[in-house]
């Protein structure tokens, strides 16, 4: 009789729970689709005559400064061994000047398609970083100055003109500009006819003439030059005359340098191989690993496995295309994770668990063919369990600023919209623990090492505001079965969920004190 009211029990259960789930999935589906790309936010409201320099003043005379424009950028480089001073025993002391042309060590016979791949895989680098506050903007003068309101860029120590800068002012009998900064100085790539220039070389400079056009004319050639080293940040400049102050950003850093990963040349769309490596970290689970091992070469036999062990007597994982990392004994899940993904040389790592299996709908290259054609970072899957239910852990995670408690933490079942083009996925800012990512993009946000036994969602919040996130639900891996009866149970089953579910309580008291220092919480709330 009792056996007969579990078995009811758990037919309800499994019947509920699904339904459930599926019932908030549909509740929170929005309607809209989005183009991820964002990049037509601001064509057509920028005139590009603005970022141009006004062609009426080009008659008024003007005398080049030659010191000043060799420091301007020209937009073009050569290694060449520049001449130095020789004296005796300069090579032992300083070394020997160089120059490295890269491309003579690329193998001639295919110099050309890796060119063309480079570039291929430079253009998407730039699609992806770039950003919309790095579009040039000029403010007209609807007060009389007009001047650079965005996208103004110099190198640390080096030398740019000032694009933008204009006099729109009333009749007067003498037009007078200033600028003030703090980290560089000013100067003038050349001195027009008719303008007295003081403060050339300094941090004030001020541009003073009866000519209105004269002085605008002079204004094109003003340069700043940083002079306070610092890779990452901006001088706040003033932008003054008689009556108003206008103020603007001239953004210092060195400029992002790509780290690409070379593609491989294939006669197929994608050569899966040379695009993505396998990482996952096993605990003592040798016949789940092997499971899933088994069943990545029975679609992919020439894809690279890595696989991060922290087992206390560590077997020998044996196979092509294999490489096993034995880390100290229960080192933990996180530290896992990043020692396998540090070893990761493609561009694309696919994260799995060691007791996942592959099957036909196990797709790698739908998940690449959206990140090759969107700017995402990571791509999750669905995970299918022994039931048939299929889990994609999509989530919405939201920071609400706070006082001096914290701030407070915020996590919903859901997503935000449907890519355009991909309609089996959308955007979320979590997914379930089998996902597709730059590798790159994973190194840059890491995984907590101090997360040993529990932990998922703790990675997407520290990724917030550095991954773009999606999920596509027609990509499926399947879980091997959790269920195990007390005869079917082996001493590695207990043995490994004594250490994969360590008293609750610790693990809980590890999270949130790390939730709130490191992050700064006061309060977490969830569904």
């Amino acid at each position: 009789m009792r056996m007969r009211a579990t078995r009811k029990l758990c037919l309800i259960f499994g019947t509920a729970l699904p339904l459930s789930l599926l019932c908030i999935h549909l509740l929170s589906k929005p309607d809209k689709v989005v183009d991820v790309w964002n990049r037509s936010a601001l064509e057509g409201l920028l005139d590009n005559a603005l970022l141009q320099p006004a062609d009426k003043y080009t008659h008024i005379p003007l005398k080049w400064k030659d010191d000043v424009l060799q420091l301007l950028p020209k937009n073009s480089c050569k290694c060449e061994v520049e001449p130095t001073l020789d004296f005796p025993f300069r090579q032992e002391l300083i070394g020997k000047p160089y120059a490295v042309n890269f491309a003579s060590y690329v193998d001639p016979s295919v110099l050309e398609e890796t060119y063309r791949r480079r570039e291929k895989e430079y253009k998407k680098f730039k699609m992806r970083s770039y950003h919309p506050t790095d579009k040039l903007i000029i403010a007209k003068a609807n007060s009389p100055l007009e001047y650079p309101v965005q996208g103004v860029e110099v190198r640390p120590m080096k030398t740019i003109l000032i694009p933008g800068l204009s006099l729109q002012d009333n009749l007067r009998k003498v037009y007078q500009v200033s600028l003030l900064c703090t980290m560089g100085t000013f100067d003038v790539a050349a001195e027009v006819e008719g303008v007295t220039v003081k403060g050339a070389g300094e941090k004030h400079i001020t541009l003073s003439s009866p000519h209105m056009d004269n002085l605008n004319r002079q204004l094109q050639f003003v340069s700043y030059t940083n002079t306070v080293f610092h890779p990452n940040t901006a001088d706040t400049v003033q932008f003054q005359t008689v009556d108003h102050t206008a103020i603007f950003n001239i953004k210092i850093h060195h400029p992002t340098v790509p780290k690409m990963y070379n593609p491989g040349s294939s006669s197929s769309k994608y050569n899966i191989s040379a695009l993505v490596t396998i990482a996952t970290k096993t605990f003592i689970r040798y016949d789940k690993l092997q499971d899933l091992i088994d069943s990545i070469r029975k679609y992919y036999p020439t894809v690279t496995i890595i696989i991060a062990d922290d087992s206390e007597t560590p077997q020998k994982v044996e196979g092509p295309f294999i490489e096993q990392y034995i880390m100290p004994f229960g080192k933990g899940w996180f530290a896992g994770r990043n020692l396998a993904i540090s070893q990761v040389t493609t561009k694309y790592v696919l994260w799995v668990d060691d007791d996942f299996i592959f099957c036909t709908e196990t797709k790698i290259e739908k998940l690449v063919d959206v990140l090759e054609n969107t700017p995402l970072d990571l791509v999750g899957g669905a995970v299918r369990e022994i039931t048939g239910f299929k889990t994609t852990y999509r989530q919405k995670i939201n920071v609400i600023p706070g006082g001096k408690d914290g701030d407070c933490l915020m996590t919903r079942l859901g997503y935000h919209h449907v890519i355009q083009g991909f309609p089996n996925c959308v955007v979320s800012d979590g997914v379930v623990n089998f996902f597709l990512a730059r590798t790159e993009k994973l190194l840059q946000v890491g995984f907590d090492p101090r997360l040993s036994r529990i932990g998922h969602l703790e990675f997407f919040i520290d990724g917030l505001g550095k991954l773009h996130v999606g999920s596509c639900d027609d990509v499926i891996v399947d879980h091997a079965s959790k269920i195990h009866l007390p005869w079917t149970k082996k001493e590695i089953d207990t043995k490994y969920e004594k250490f994969r579910y360590p008293d609750s309580s610790d693990s809980l008291d590890v999270r949130h004190n790390l939730f709130y220092f490191k992050n700064r919480f006061g309060c977490m709330t969830g569904n």
